[in-house]
């Protein structure tokens, strides 16, 4: 049965660590990997997945996503192809169906690894 994503994000390449997230880590939680989003980003870190979303014109506004990686309970990852250049990885949570679409600048492997990491070291 096909279920509508209940979010999409784009992931389009990794970056360092934005100083900004370490406002958001709880003690003994450490930023791991961090990609650019189209207008922010998200960050793997060592117990959930962070996404800041600006939003507005100026992109003072700005909504945080936190997905704690013990609410995953499937995940895909599918690779480019010849006629389809989008890769992306599908989540399966608890709140319900999440798609990352990966940018060229993002490897899909390094992100299935990321989460595959995050998800089975926290069963």
């Amino acid at each position: 049965m096909e279920t509508a994503p209940l979010l999409t994000w784009t992931l389009q390449q990794e970056i360092p660590i934005p100083a900004d997230v370490n406002d958001l880590l709880l003690q003994g939680e450490t930023a791991v990997a961090a990609f650019k989003t189209f207008r922010d980003s998200a960050t793997f870190t060592t117990k959930r997945l962070i996404v800041r979303d600006a939003q507005g014109i100026t992109g003072k506004k700005v909504e945080i996503y936190s997905l704690p990686y013990s609410a995953i309970n499937m995940w895909s990852s599918e690779n480019a192809g010849t006629l389809d250049w989008n890769a992306e990885i599908e989540l399966w949570t608890r709140a319900g169906h999440i798609k990352v679409k990966l940018g060229k600048g993002a490897d899909v492997r390094r992100l299935d690894s990321l989460i595959a990491w995050a998800v089975l070291q926290a069963g």
